[in-house]
């Protein structure tokens, strides 16, 4: 099995923007993206480049607005506010 590699992408202000793991180049593990400020703005996980499991969406004060649960591919989401 491919190694599972860690990532931090920055915006082009040098902020963090992504922290991730990749394996063999895809999207794969628990993902987060942040704000400019530094605040969390959406979480979830990739199983070789689909997103699966429970992806959370953040306000701007880093509280839980959304979660949703991803479904398999060709089935339809559910989101729960």
């Amino acid at each position: 099995m491919p190694k599972l590699t860690p990532r931090l992408i920055h915006h082009k202000d040098g902020s963090l923007w992504a922290k991730c793991w990749l394996m063999a180049g895809q999207m794969h593990g628990h993902w987060e993206w942040f704000r400019k400020d530094g605040t969390r703005m959406r979480s979830g996980h990739f199983d070789r480049e689909v997103q699966c499991g429970e992806w959370i969406t953040y306000d701007q004060q880093g509280r839980v607005r959304k979660v949703t649960q991803m479904k398999p591919q060709g089935a339809p989401r559910v989101a729960k506010k």
